[in-house]
């Protein structure tokens, strides 16, 4: 299977702290040429953010995809916001208008504060059983040719019909993330591939297995993507004093936080970084630590062929998509493409091409 690769973009050139995430208003020539950047670099699809205050993920997708020909767009979205008979039209929509250019990221929402900013005041527990209802309703309406009942907890329908149905089929791939037994029983029966951050290699093959026969019971099939913050320079030496370079700036602008972590995903990234600085050689935690574990943040340190057989051994255990981003979205996308995804491409297909014991 190839190897498939994501990044993220921005709705505004980043600011502050290397740590960006999607925030501070929106420019329309900025999603444009950090889209393309993405696509000339070489990466398949790029994930659209979502926090309480952000600009709309489906606009900022249809916009990109706009200015781009093949790059795909993974729309982070919280079930709930919006009706999902309602967010299934307007999904089949955008995959339509986008030749299947699209996918979903499931995000039940970490933060309680952030989930309340918007007028959500459940519990998370409550949030995964209403997001597990929400995505089944989504997927049945894609998938009927004639109106539908729905008789569940959360929602109820009547004589319910999507008469866009997305290009994809059956319908756009749904990623989800989280550590919760919520989560993953979500996730087991309802999405198609689990978005996990970037763990220890034993940790990782733990989760996978796990996580596979979660999904046989449901008769279905476990994907996985992993993400990462990779640094990577001319020589590991170099590599190492750049990513400590980043850790001193984190700590000296507003991306450093002191508080408790606001997920079961996080909190097993902090407990990872109690136990050392660095994992497998290359999996460097203080960034992660720094953050509270706050977004993707641990990072792979060494120069690019390190960093791609790090990710390699990854690909091994059965994680087929990454999610890469830097800190550095001007320098970094270009030179991920030059000098990092080739490499893990190749590696990927001579893995691929190994004799299966």
């Amino acid at each position: 299977m190839p190897a498939r690769i994501l990044g993220m973009i921005g709705v505004v050139p980043p600011a502050g702290g290397p740590v960006h995430v999607i925030g501070g208003g929106i420019s329309r020539d900025w999603i444009a040429q950090h889209s393309r950047e993405h696509e000339e670099a070489g990466f398949d699809e790029v994930l659209v953010g979502y926090y309480s205050s952000s600009a709309d993920g489906l606009g900022v997708a249809l916009w990109g995809a706009a200015h781009t020909q093949k790059l795909s767009y993974l729309v982070a979205h919280r079930p709930g916001r919006v009706l999902p008979a309602l967010m299934a039209r307007k999904f089949a929509t955008l995959d339509v208008l986008t030749q299947g250019r699209i996918s979903i990221h499931v995000i039940i929402g970490g933060s309680d504060q952030d989930m309340q900013a918007e007028g959500d005041f459940t519990s998370k527990e409550e949030r995964y059983l209403r997001g597990a209802e929400y995505v089944d309703v989504m997927r049945r309406l894609w998938a009927a040719d004639a109106p539908i009942d729905y008789n569940g907890d959360f929602y109820k329908l009547r004589q319910a019909f999507c008469e866009v149905k997305p290009v994809q089929q059956p319908h756009p791939t749904l990623l989800f993330g989280g550590s919760s037994a919520g989560a993953l029983d979500m996730g087991a029966k309802h999405c198609d591939v689990f978005a996990m951050f970037g763990e220890p290699l034993a940790a990782t093959a733990a989760r996978v297995a796990d996580y596979r026969a979660r999904c046989a019971g449901f008769g279905r099939e476990a994907r996985f993507n992993m993400s990462f913050r990779p640094v990577i320079a001319e020589t590991e030496g170099q590599a190492w004093d750049k990513a400590k370079a980043i850790l001193a700036q984190v700590k000296s602008s507003g991306d450093a936080v002191s508080r408790a972590p606001i997920s079961h995903s996080a909190e097993r990234l902090m407990e990872f970084a109690k136990q050392g600085d660095v994992h497998d050689e290359r999996l460097w935690m203080p960034i992660a630590e720094a953050t509270s574990a706050h977004g993707n943040t641990t990072c792979l340190v060494g120069t690019a062929a390190q960093v791609a057989d790090a990710l390699l051994k990854y690909y091994e255990l059965g994680v087929h998509s990454f999610l890469l981003r830097g800190f550095d979205p001007l320098a970094d996308v270009p030179e991920f493409g030059r000098e990092l995804l080739p490499r893990v491409r190749a590696g990927a297909l001579a893995i691929d091409r190994k004799p299966k014991p």
